[in-house]
């Protein structure tokens, strides 16, 4: 059974945002995998801690968990599940500046392009149904004159003196040794002197540019929502991976419908005949107009649940939510003479104690 995600880091279930941020620091920095090689315990705590840190430093994850545990979390398709330690560098990597997976010398891979972030955002029926985007991203690609090498036609790098090469050096604080990124070659492992760089990316091998990327939207994405597009990021270094893109998604609200997770309301105004004789209302849901049969003496308010005409769940193929129609006693700003006049008979029979019109009602209408 899974343990409690306050436990986990130590703190209070009223912390803040810097308390949690604090405490998970301090358990990825005890329990991070390169400094407790070959120990299974560590790798395992060093993961409870990144999934309690993802649900309690995100305020929609955190309400869901203090209110419904552990399978609240699963039930909004929000459980973290991270299946592998490279998902959780890639996810906490902003906490250490540059990425924590590197400053203890794993995780990302020397040379590895940066992450970017692109917010994108959606109209309520554009995530609802999904949509394709075709984006035009800034990003840092390739030197193609140098190849990405950095060097003029015929020249060559020398191998970097502070890490021998290795990109990598080593640290001690005590009895603990920490692997660091080289200071001097930025963990290239190599020096090209100034003379021999590229005039095109002034040895950087990459330049500023701008590419084109497509991407499709799933039907049933939500705010707050990210896309990671492998390898859509800046270019990396020679023979090292470019980064990642995300896209993160905010949808605007609509006029008419409501969502809760995969499940959308809407309400809907009935006449007061219809809600008490009975008959038929047209209900609008995300996929069209829907006829909803009303029976007799149904009370405003009244929930009509249309299975399978929500949102579909983009955690889950294959399932879609519920539209939850509510119904209530639409009311006229304006009657008729006649209309007036039925309403009156049915308030006398009623015995229903009404506002007169009266001399007074009568000489404002004609003022008016």
């Amino acid at each position: 059974m899974a343990r409690d995600y306050y436990e986990v880091l130590d703190v209070p279930r009223d912390a803040d945002a810097a308390a949690i941020k604090k405490a998970y620091k301090s358990a990825a920095r005890k329990h991070h995998p390169d400094l407790n090689q070959g120990n299974p315990a560590a790798e395992a705590l060093f993961k409870e801690a990144s999934e309690a840190y993802d649900v309690l430093s995100n305020d929609d994850k955190r309400r869901v968990y203090d209110q419904y545990g552990h399978e609240g979390l699963k039930g909004r398709g929000f459980d973290p599940n991270f299946t592998d330690m490279s998902d959780i560098f890639s996810a906490f990597s902003d906490l250490f500046g540059g990425g924590f997976a590197e400053a203890f010398g794993g995780g990302r891979g020397r040379g590895r392009g940066s992450d970017l972030e692109v917010p994108i955002q959606l109209t309520f029926m554009e995530a609802a149904h999904g949509v394709t985007r075709t984006l035009t991203v800034p990003r840092q690609a390739p030197c193609e004159p140098c190849r990405s090498t950095g060097l003029k036609p015929g020249a060559k790098p020398s191998t970097c003196g502070t890490c021998a090469g290795q990109g990598q050096v080593i640290t001690a604080q005590g009895f603990l040794r920490m692997r660091t990124v080289c200071p001097t070659c930025r963990g290239a492992g190599r020096q090209v002197s100034n003379e021999d760089r590229c005039t095109h990316c002034r040895g950087a091998g990459r330049v500023r540019s701008s590419a084109e990327v497509e991407v499709r939207i799933p039907a049933g994405s939500y705010s707050g929502l990210q896309i990671r597009l492998n390898g859509k990021g800046d270019a990396g270094e020679p023979n090292a991976p470019a980064g990642d893109l995300y896209l993160t998604l905010d949808v605007e609200e609509h006029a008419v419908f409501k969502r809760d997770g995969s499940d959308v309301y809407a309400t809907v105004d009935v006449p007061y005949p219809v809600m008490c004789l009975g008959g038929s209302v047209v209900a609008p849901t995300v996929h069209g107009d829907e006829t909803i049969s009303v029976r007799p003496g149904t009370p405003s308010g009244h929930i009509v649940t249309l299975t399978g005409k929500g949102i579909d769940d983009v955690r889950q193929r294959g399932r879609r939510g519920n539209a939850l129609v509510r119904l209530v006693v639409g009311v006229p700003t304006k009657l008729g003479d006649e209309e007036e006049a039925l309403i009156r008979q049915l308030a006398v029979l009623k015995k229903e104690d009404v506002s007169e019109k009266g001399f007074w009602a009568g000489l404002f209408d004609k003022l008016m």
